[in-house]
């Protein structure tokens, strides 16, 4: 098994012991993403909506330096410290994904990393082109 790490500076660096994705074959694993502005590491600025987006463009990033996209994800996990957000999520969702959408979950969590409301990770697969 050939392991490969996916890093960008696009999107935040890892705050811990783990890499922002990693590749088995056409298999990559993206680490999950809370609302941090790379180039600042805080918190995005603004509501609920502007957290979600944040995390979506973030994990965009880590799947473009996979070389993939978001089109390419298979499964996202997505954890909320207040599941009153999920329509939000799905309606934020839809700006950034069309049919077929990844296989999903939404999980209630009390509390995440640096106070974030929300965190996701996913499973992308690259398929050949």
């Amino acid at each position: 098994m050939i392991k490969r790490i996916i890093t960008t500076d696009q999107a935040p660096q890892a705050i811990g012991t783990y890499s922002q994705a990693v590749q088995v074959g056409q298999s990559i694993y993206l680490s999950g993403q809370i609302p941090l502005v790379p180039e600042t590491m805080e918190l995005v600025q603004g509501d609920m909506r502007a957290q979600i987006r944040r995390v979506f463009d973030n994990l965009q990033a880590v799947a473009v330096a996979a070389g993939g996209d978001l089109a390419d994800l298979v499964k996202l996990n997505v954890f909320l410290t207040d599941l009153d957000a999920f329509p939000l999520v799905n309606q934020v969702m839809a700006e950034y994904f069309s049919e077929p959408y990844p296989a999903r979950a939404a999980i209630g969590v009390s509390e995440l990393p640096k106070g974030a409301a929300v965190e996701m990770d996913a499973v992308m697969v690259l398929a050949s082109r």
